[in-house]
């Protein structure tokens, strides 16, 4: 697919019915890791810590249960391999490609670290949140450094600006809605003595919400450029749409409850708080149904502790068994349920 590394495998199942797509992603991250595994990077400066390797075995895992099913599968079931995760790319090349095309419903999972080994949380509604990134530039007037009141100062107005932004959460949207607007990078000046014509900084914007999602532009634009004014300069922002939120309907969380349930029980569920982080798994549900879990792999007892991005990030072994168990109940589920649908 021109995707380099990037893999779709497809089981057909011998009764017709619905295809289900599950999905892992494979990417690792530039960080050198400090672990003692024997499954460690073999390539030095990239490591699995985030936990793909996790997602990517269960895959693997499912894709070989499933396939000792296959007589019995109502439908078929494709398994995505996915790239690029972290760039927030590899999805929307996938569904470019048209791998959905023909899919009637997806689901995936995430591990995560402060979860037992185990435990599978069970969202309805927002867990992830969507993901935005913004580009603010301030323009002034420059000149010396020890004359300023000759001066228009984008460095003052940015300070300015950092922090009215702030004021976006109960000033412009209600506090009961979760809203993030964090600034990462600031750059302007070329000496300490000069101040500059420019300054330019980089953001992210996170939100749950589609109506304030698709309001976020304006209000920022508003906010930025009335303050820099005050200040005697002016604002620009520049906003780009990267990733819906990761939204679990009602009729796919109760197929998921109840994949959880016929293998591990009730007690293996749990709600988890939903997150500003991001997912563009979300990507292959805005057009089809889908559901996405998050994995216990956490155990204190064995020190596995470390978050994700970490160095020494680890995830328990145990959780590849579940994760693999899960996705494949939850693709027979629903082609059970919907085995007439379609093929």
């Amino acid at each position: 697919m021109g995707m380099e590394t990037g893999v779709v495998g497809l089981l057909r199942g011998k009764h017709s019915g619905p295809t289900v797509a599950l999905r892992g992603d494979i990417d690792a991250l530039p960080i050198v890791e400090e672990t003692d595994l024997d499954y460690k990077s073999k390539i030095d400066g990239l490591m699995h810590a985030c936990g793909h390797d996790v997602h990517t075995t269960c895959l693997a895992g499912a894709a070989m249960i499933l396939s000792e099913l296959k007589d019995q599968l109502h439908g078929n079931i494709k398994f995505i391999f996915q790239i690029a995760e972290e760039k927030n790319a590899g999805a929307k090349m996938l569904v470019k490609a048209g791998v959905m095309d023909d899919v009637d419903a997806i689901f995936g999972l995430h591990n995560h670290p402060d979860v037992p080994v185990g435990k599978v949380g069970v969202k309805l509604g927002g867990l992830m949140a969507a993901v935005d990134t913004i580009w603010i530039d301030i323009y002034g007037k420059g000149g010396h450094g020890g004359i300023p009141q000759r001066t228009i100062d984008p460095i003052v107005a940015t300070s300015a600006v950092i922090q009215g932004v702030q004021s976006i959460v109960s000033r412009n949207i209600s506090p009961m809605d979760c809203v993030v607007v964090s600034i990462g990078t600031i750059n302007g000046g070329t000496a300490n003595n000069v101040i500059s014509e420019h300054v330019n900084m980089s953001g992210t914007v996170r939100t749950f919400d589609k109506e304030i999602r698709k309001n976020m532009p304006e209000i920022l634009s508003k906010k930025v450029e009335g303050i820099a004014k005050g200040y005697g300069a002016t604002g620009k922002v520049t906003y780009r749409y990267d990733l819906p939120a990761v939204i679990n309907g009602k009729e796919m969380y109760d197929l998921a409850c109840e994949a959880v349930k016929q293998i591990y029980g009730q007690g293996a569920i749990f709600d988890p708080v939903p997150t500003t982080g991001g997912e563009d798994f979300s990507i292959f549900t805005e057009n089809k149904p889908g559901f996405f879990y998050w994995l216990g792999v956490g155990n204190k007892e064995k020190g596995y502790v470390n978050q994700w991005h970490n160095p020494r990030f680890v995830a328990d072994t145990d959780s590849l068994l579940v994760g693999s168990n899960v996705l494949a109940q939850s693709a027979i589920n629903f082609m059970l349920k919907n085995e007439s649908s379609k093929i």
